[in-house]
């Protein structure tokens, strides 16, 4: 993998268009014109700027600016919509730290206890020891496995936090890309199709990235905590040092063909395929299933104090045929530190001017 790789396109959604943003209460999907509200002001910032992005409470009528609200709206939601004020759902329920309930939510395959009880074999540390540092062939870079936590109890607790994280989202888990039927085959995830070309994941990035599949399905976790604040909402924060060039996660979720999405208001969207074809371009949309990387925050590439934030790379790969995904540390990362990484690539669609 060499400097030269692809930024993956990172559509998520487009940017909310002018009049489509204030919602009538008495029917919430109804999209109202804006002169109906012409006196609507930002309960937030008192102002009644930027009509096209005031969000109105289903329940209070009252207006919202979308990138005035934590945390910030990227889009108009789903269904019906309550301010602050009026949400009655504002504890977050965790998921029980109980082993047995983590085991079946991950669908981890080895005995319940295996979480506290498994150690690395020699293969496994043998690719690890191949990988712990940061190896610079005369052609490119190899990626690094992560490694995992060695506390069992603590290896939970992060398992927990995303556990907790997907169940808010109404998600479940899922470390692959799914086909679901009505949407896109798997037969359309063709990585020849790929209008500019895709660099192919080598041999040993490969193998590294099914060595990263296969831990998780042991119970072997990436050292990541999903945590909720206020103002961004859940974000994932490194849990130990992740050394620069370290595989942190594919992005996944269902495979569907971007023109069924075209009216989709989801904020997670990401572009899998661009061919020459429009009718053939696919997206993974992460709203059903999905893995860490759903809640991996972007960056204001506006500013920067945003763009110095940015820690992971997100890079598209045909692997053995098939495009895929992934998010890549491009620098080492602080225990503690948030994860970012830029949501536009170079498409510039989605809208992160607000992006605190």
């Amino acid at each position: 993998m060499g400097s030269s790789t692809t930024v993956v396109l990172r559509r998520r959604t487009e940017a909310p268009k002018p009049g489509r943003t204030l919602r009538n209460r008495s029917n919430s999907r109804k999209m109202v014109e804006e002169d109906e509200y012409s006196d609507t002001s930002c309960e937030k910032c008192g102002s009644g700027e930027y009509p096209a992005q005031l969000l109105l409470c289903d329940k209070c009528d009252r207006g919202f600016h979308l990138f005035c609200l934590r945390p910030i709206l990227a889009s108009v939601p789903k269904g019906s919509w309550f301010c602050p004020s009026c949400d009655d759902n504002k504890n977050l329920t965790k998921f029980p730290l109980v082993q047995t309930k983590i085991v079946d939510f991950f669908r981890i395959q080895r005995p319940s206890n295996s979480i506290n009880e498994f150690s690395p074999g020699k293969d496994c540390q043998k690719k690890r020891k191949r990988g712990s540092s940061l190896v610079v062939s005369k052609k490119r870079r190899r990626l690094l496995p992560f490694n995992p936590t060695k506390d069992p109890t603590r290896r939970l607790e992060q398992m927990t936090s995303l556990a907790t994280a997907l169940l808010a989202a109404g998600a479940d888990f899922s470390n692959e890309l799914t086909y679901i039927p009505g949407m896109a085959p798997r037969t359309a995830n063709h990585a020849a199709l790929e209008r500019e070309g895709m660099q192919v994941l080598s041999k040993d990035d490969t193998e590294t990235l099914q060595l990263c599949k296969n831990m998780m399905k042991q119970g072997e976790w990436p050292p990541l905590m999903v945590v909720f604040d206020p103002k961004e909402g859940f974000t994932v924060e490194a849990d130990a040092i992740i050394k620069d060039w370290t595989m942190i996660t594919e992005y996944v979720g269902d495979v569907d063909y971007l023109n069924n999405r075209e009216a989709d208001d989801g904020d997670s969207m990401m572009t899998l395929l661009t061919t020459n074809d429009p009718s053939k371009d696919l997206v993974i949309c992460p709203d059903k299933h999905s893995n860490i990387a759903r809640f991996i925050n972007g960056i204001n590439n506006h500013t920067p104090a945003g763009k110095k934030k940015q820690n992971l790379k997100c890079v598209r790969f045909d692997v053995d045929g098939e495009c895929r995904v992934l998010l890549v540390a491009n620098r080492d990362i602080r225990k503690g530190e948030r994860l970012y990484y830029d949501y536009n690539g170079y498409e510039n669609e989605y809208p992160t001017e607000h992006f605190v």
